[in-house]
């Protein structure tokens, strides 16, 4: 090797001159290419860790010339990174480039003494436009090693790259398949109660009033996505009558139009509109739903959508007007009455019932309603359970009273004890509706699932196949659990 240094230079021409390494790439949407400028290349003496520099040689000297003198060995633990990567060899007398990438290494600076210094974990520093467009993939898990750490060094010091990750994050949770993405039945009222608490309604609706609103709307909700050919998909109707379950056949159509004309009975009560001209309508559901579905011209369509919509927003909108005087106002059913607020209750839990109908006759998830709405729909049925086992006993279907009292009274009672959702504890008075249930008075106890039990008094299962767990006088168990089912109509 000379003295002139020319076999050093032309190896550091050489790694000068070995292809780069092209930086890292944005999103075309989210930058210009042509103006993000590339991330510093690390030394000529530096390694890299994604591709090795190739290995560089001495130019060949001419045939006619002398041949290059061997370098003399270094004294040390071996070559350094720079003679490895085909920088200036250690002791080969090469002057280094005055103010070039080598010259402190050549005076002993801090290259020569830690040659370690160019390998580094930590993370890449790219420019923050690149950072932004990783982030989608970041959020996927879809960066590599190096593109993970850089985003999340950047993250902890650019606030909106922070909010953007987090939103993004919470957007790939939606995406996994086997979460389901039907909507809580309690987000409409959480929804409510939150613009309430900003900013209170003028006129809320009653409290009464909560559980048909909610209901109605859910099923609005199922109706509004489905397809015109499935309003005409077949619904089996089932209930019990006496000792019997007995069952109808019709589209989903034609639920809607049942709901319709059994709710013109609240209609007519708050001096609205009947659907079937209350003034000749009968006041029965069931003679009333057939006098609608034999007034029908045509089977009925999603048309029918709207007009029952309508009435029950109006509805809710004249209850709310009305406020608390209305409560109290007697809904006829015929056979009996209630008060409008148990009517209300009603309704609400057979929009329920029949929006289940409809879900499975159409293949769509329908939830139960929330603890609180189903919890009043169980003891509005619970209440209703003395009058009903009376008149099954009036007909023979049920066994006589055993133990009269006066009118207010506690007597003979059944405990019934509602687990799971919209849970609760009622006892039954079973000799006379005028009677009181009392815990020291029960003679026997029901468990059932509060859903089950709806099942129950919606007449969609038999007394003998509802899963109880039942104790005490057998005969009242009976005849509580069938006066239930006799509570279902069309």
């Amino acid at each position: 090797m000379s003295g002139d240094g020319r076999e050093s230079e032309g190896g550091e021409e050489e790694v000068r001159g070995a292809r780069r390494i092209p930086g890292p790439r944005g999103a075309a949407d989210d930058l210009d290419l042509a103006s993000v400028p590339l991330p510093p290349l690390p030394p000529p003496g530096g390694t890299t860790p994604d591709e090795a520099v190739p290995e560089q040689s001495a130019p060949k000297p001419e045939r006619d010339g002398p041949e290059p003198a061997a370098a003399e060995p270094v004294p040390g633990p071996g070559p350094g990174p720079e003679a490895a990567d085909g920088g200036p060899e250690a002791g080969s007398g090469a002057e280094p480039v005055p103010g070039g990438p080598g010259s402190e290494a050549a005076d002993g600076g801090p290259e020569a003494r830690s040659p370690e210094l160019f390998v580094s974990s930590a993370p890449v520093g790219l420019p923050h436009q690149v950072l932004k467009a990783l982030l989608g993939a970041w959020a996927l898990s879809a960066c590599s090693a190096e593109e993970t750490a850089a985003v999340e060094d950047h993250l902890t010091g650019c606030a909106p790259c922070a909010d953007e990750a987090l939103r993004l994050r919470d957007a790939v949770g939606l995406l996994h398949t086997d979460g389901s993405l039907d909507l809580d039945p309690t987000l409409r009222t959480r929804v409510l109660d939150g613009c309430f608490g900003r900013r209170p309604a003028r006129i809320p609706v009653p409290e009464w009033a909560a559980p048909y609103d909610a209901e109605t709307a859910r099923l609005d909700a199922l109706l509004r996505d489905i397809g015109d050919s499935e309003w005409h998909a077949p619904v089996r109707l089932q209930w019990f009558e006496e000792e019997r379950q007995v069952s109808r056949r019709t589209t989903v159509a034609g639920v809607i139009g049942h709901l319709m004309a059994v709710d013109g009975l609240l209609s007519a009560a708050l001096g609205l509109d009947d659907p079937l001209d209350g003034g000749e309508a009968p006041l029965d559901p069931t003679e009333r739903t057939e006098t609608y579905w034999s007034a029908t011209r045509r089977p009925p369509t999603r048309a029918v959508r709207e007009p029952w919509r309508a009435q029950s927003h109006e509805l809710i909108r004249t209850a709310s007007f009305a406020g608390r005087n209305v409560a109290e106002t007697s809904v006829s059913y015929g056979a009996f009455a209630l008060p409008l607020q148990d009517a209300a209750l009603d309704r609400a839990f057979e929009c329920w019932v029949h929006g289940g109908d409809i879900a499975d006759a159409v293949d769509y998830p329908y939830p139960a309603p929330s603890a609180a709405h189903l919890h009043r729909m169980i003891d509005l049925a619970a209440r209703m359970l003395p009058g009903a086992l009376a008149g099954r006993r009036g007909a023979g279907l049920a066994g006589p009273a055993k133990d009269l009292v006066p009118a207010g009274a506690p007597g003979r009672s059944l405990h019934l004890e509602i687990e799971g959702h919209g849970g609760g504890d009622w006892y039954i008075a079973l000799d006379s509706p005028a009677a009181v249930g009392a815990p020291d008075r029960a003679v026997a106890q029901v468990a059932l699932d509060g859903v089950e039990f709806c099942r129950l008094v919606a007449g969609h299962i038999s007394p003998v196949e509802a899963a109880a767990g039942q104790e005490g006088d057998r005969e009242a168990i009976r005849d509580v659990l069938f006066a239930a089912a006799s509570l279902s109509r069309l």
